[in-house]
């Protein structure tokens, strides 16, 4: 799973406002559900594009079962979407870039000037996660690809010194600093591995040469984490873009967030004032979601708006899982209400492993996996194991 080299410490917020208004649970969640676009009808026109921009990131990740992550994030939210679009969508060029913002994600390129805070950190250690490299491999990288264009790090000379994954060449470690740095950028995936191109060549003119200072980056970003979230606490808006308790802190007041309170909630939170200003409502969407799905990734606040306690166990023994390798939530009416953990074999989609809270949920499940079924190209549907097995027949007719 991917890993992000910014940490969240502990610190101690400022003096809180106090809230303006009042809202319940049930208020909060769907605004969550919608500002993440799962509620309401979707915009088919903007496509995978536009799920970007709404949610602000799009987490990577290199499991593979339906499909990777970052195409179950805009199957999601509109359906049976073309995987080829979701591609060019992300990969585009000059549409988004790699970046480390919640993880490893992919980023509007609008939002380029927005993390020239990030890059100066990187720039001021001088290093990344520990790998230190000469500056005569790092420029030897930079005149590569301004030599011969974009390129994998296996075109720059190779990834690694051995067949460990860990154990980094020369040259991959310098790309990646180049990376982290913004002196390169990722402009599309080949068979997952990223091609790399000099980021003044890739990254639109208008935008290359603007760097906000920090303050502005970070109130900026804040402002539209908690766009994204609709409501938040103060440890979700710091999730979004693992930012620091103090960078929040000393934006948070600029940010034109408002305060507000949730019942049931311990936590002070603050509110898109936009997101406020109407009532959510409209069509909630039944799909079923990645574990790295912007909704669900931060998992206390995942338990605290839908009370599924949820974790992926894809790394977790097999003898120790409980929901499975990668176990999706079910999402049907704005609610988290079972799980399944999906395979492919052949043209078969296979549920491995289902759970659900209600029979009342059968239908949905059912809806939810013909849709999947359909968008990976399976022309059938099986289903292994049933947490309550007296749910078998009605979900066998259904899925017909």
């Amino acid at each position: 799973m991917a890993q992000t080299p910014a940490e969240i410490p502990a610190a101690a917020p400022a003096a809180l406002p106090s809230p303006a208004l009042r809202i319940t649970a049930d208020h909060a969640r769907r605004l969550a559900l919608r500002a993440q676009g799962l509620l309401g009808s979707p915009d088919r026109r903007a496509g995978a594009r536009g799920v970007l921009q709404q949610l602000g990131a799009v987490q990577l990740d290199t499991i593979s079962v339906l499909a990777r992550s970052h195409e179950l994030v805009p199957y999601a939210r509109l359906g049976a979407v073309g995987r080829r679009l979701v591609e060019q969508a992300y990969w585009g060029r000059g549409t988004a870039f790699e970046y480390w913002s919640h993880a490893a994600c992919v980023l509007p390129i609008e939002q380029w000037p927005l993390f020239a805070f990030r890059r100066r950190a990187y720039r001021d250690k001088g290093h990344v996660w520990g790998h230190r490299v000469s500056p005569e491999a790092y420029a030897a990288v930079i005149d590569q690809l301004r030599a011969e264009g974009p390129l994998t790090s296996t075109g720059l000379g190779g990834a690694k010194r051995t067949s460990e994954w860990w154990d980094w060449s020369d040259t991959k470690i310098a790309v990646e600093r180049a990376l982290a740095f913004g002196d390169v950028v990722v402009t599309e995936r080949r068979g997952w591995k990223r091609v790399y191109d000099l980021a003044e060549r890739a990254v639109p003119a208008e935008l290359f040469g603007r760097e906000p200072s920090d303050a502005a980056c970070l109130t900026e970003l804040v402002a539209r984490a908690g766009a994204a979230l609709g409501v938040a606490t103060r440890a979700d808006l710091m999730d979004y873009h693992r930012l620091k308790g103090a960078q929040l802190d000393a934006v948070l007041p600029e940010s034109g967030l408002v305060p507000v309170e949730v019942e049931g909630w311990s936590a002070p939170a603050w509110a898109d004032p936009a997101a406020l200003a109407t009532e959510p409502r409209g069509r909630h969407r039944t799909a079923l979601l990645s574990p790295f799905d912007s909704l669900i990734w931060d998992r206390p606040r995942t338990e605290r708006i839908f009370g599924m306690t949820h974790r992926l166990e894809a790394y977790t023994p097999r003898h120790k899982r409980v929901h499975g390798y990668f176990a999706m939530p079910l999402l049907t009416a704005g609610r988290l209400v079972g799980r399944v953990d999906p395979a492919r074999e052949g043209r078969t989609l296979v549920a491995r492993q289902v759970s659900l809270e209600a029979p009342k949920f059968v239908p949905a499940l059912a809806e939810a996996l013909r849709e999947a079924a359909e968008w990976v190209g399976c022309s059938d549907v099986r289903v292994e194991r049933l947490a309550d097995e007296s749910l078998r027949p009605e979900l066998e007719k259904l899925l017909g």
